[in-house]
């Protein structure tokens, strides 16, 4: 097995754009939680979500792009560019490939163009439409501005989706297809109709009077998750090519789970046996002992069988040697596709910092969930030297990634 190595990474989250300000936010325990501004949402049942605050995106990509581009491609597309530009890369295009991970497209736009259609004329609809709402073009858009003609694939695993593009980015590059790749995430979501649907499953949190503790994963107050968006990205390539030209390594992908439940399209199964095999493929493929692994960043969501099924799947891997644990969906939301990525930045940074981030507006731990410490609230200091990022989503699908300290 080829040693796979991070050389860059890029974060568009709720709490900051860019890595060194996500993460600066998410060890303080900030909330990127607020009442939704990007339409008015005044007369739905809910009214809050992590959106990306003081975005322009004419301050990271060309204009004329914008025009072409649905929100979750510009966040995918700006943390590729940060990505790229820390790893200080020169492609070489016919060995380098991109993975791009998203759960639900441009489905905003699609929204919002048939209620503008519904109301309208024809004319509503601009020759561009098709290309905004089509997951594959986000990595299109990047890897024309790049002229990166390796292997290019998009994946749509609901939440999953961002752990499954790394997966995929490292099997492209286990199986000789690339030296390099680009694994990306993002997701934009927020529309009425999407509100509507998780809403009326019982899945979102309600508290439009308290946006920024409404994500409370493992709490026992929990009432469901809040939606976020943004983007986030890895530059993943063999030691071999990183070490040859010099380049600065974050951190080593060491294994990658991937399962489905076979159980419920929603529902996660009642004994967590998709998860529990997710975790233990991963840790087998990283070859290393459940034990050393320091640090797990939750699914954690903040629903109520998901948090209760992931805390038992964690315990039923780790036995009686429980790494910490955290959520940083109470900060950011819920990301889908992006937050498979950008979670798994936060266990690369956390190694790098001893800073194990925190689950905020956890104030008292389910019963269901007791015995797990939660980091509840503040960042701990620990030296760890392995975590991991899980992943789950509807379909009953799982994606475990572990990373590790590069120590040559």
């Amino acid at each position: 097995m080829k040693k796979i190595v991070i050389t860059g990474m890029g974060a568009v989250t709720p709490i900051g754009i860019g890595v060194d300000t996500y993460w600066k936010n998410i060890t303080a325990g900030v909330s990127g939680i607020d009442t939704i501004i990007s339409f008015d949402a005044s007369e739905l049942a809910v009214q809050i979500a992590g959106e990306v605050k003081n975005f322009n995106p004419s301050d990271y990509m060309p204009k004329d792009l914008i025009r072409k581009t649905d929100p979750f491609m510009q966040y995918a597309y700006i943390a590729a560019e940060e990505a790229l530009k820390q790893s200080n890369l020169e492609i070489e295009p016919e060995r380098t490939g991109i993975v791009m991970g998203t759960a639900m497209n441009g489905i905003a736009t699609i929204a919002f163009t048939q209620d503008a259609l519904s109301g309208a004329a024809h004319k509503k609809v601009g020759p561009r439409f098709i290309p905004k709402i089509l997951g594959n073009i986000a990595a299109a858009n990047i890897a024309i501005d790049h002229n990166i003609q390796g292997p290019s694939l998009t994946v749509s695993t609901a939440c999953s989706s961002g752990g499954d593009a790394i997966n995929t980015a490292c099997m492209c590059i286990q199986t000789g297809k690339a030296d390099v790749m680009l694994a990306v995430g993002a997701e934009s979501v927020l529309c009425p109709l999407v509100i509507y649907s998780l809403a009326n499953a019982k899945a979102l949190s309600r508290r439009n009077d308290s946006p920024a503790t409404a994500s409370r994963p493992f709490d026992v107050t929990r009432d469901g998750f809040v939606i976020g968006e943004g983007g986030g990205a890895l530059l993943l390539e063999t030691e071999e090519h990183a070490l040859a030209r010099g380049a600065k390594i974050y951190g080593e992908v060491l294994g990658c789970g991937n399962t489905d439940d076979a159980y419920h399209v929603t529902a996660p199964h009642p004994e967590g046996r998709g998860a529990i095999a997710c975790m233990k493929q991963a840790i087998a493929q990283a070859n290393i002992d459940a034990s050393q692994i320091g640090y797990v960043n939750a699914h954690g969501t903040a629903t109520n069988k998901g948090d209760t099924v992931e805390t038992a799947s964690i315990k039923n891997v780790f036995g009686d040697k429980l790494p910490y644990v955290s959520s940083t969906k109470g900060a950011t939301g819920h990301m889908m596709g992006a937050g498979g990525i950008t979670e798994v930045i936060t266990c690369v940074k956390a190694i790098e910092t001893g800073v194990i981030p925190p689950t905020i507006n956890l104030n008292e731990v389910d019963p269901e969930c007791s015995g797990i410490d939660f980091v509840a609230n503040t960042a701990k200091k620990a030296e760890i030297d392995y975590a991991m990022s899980n992943a789950f989503g509807f379909g009953g699908q799982n994606s475990s990634i572990i990373v590790g300290r590069y120590k040559g």
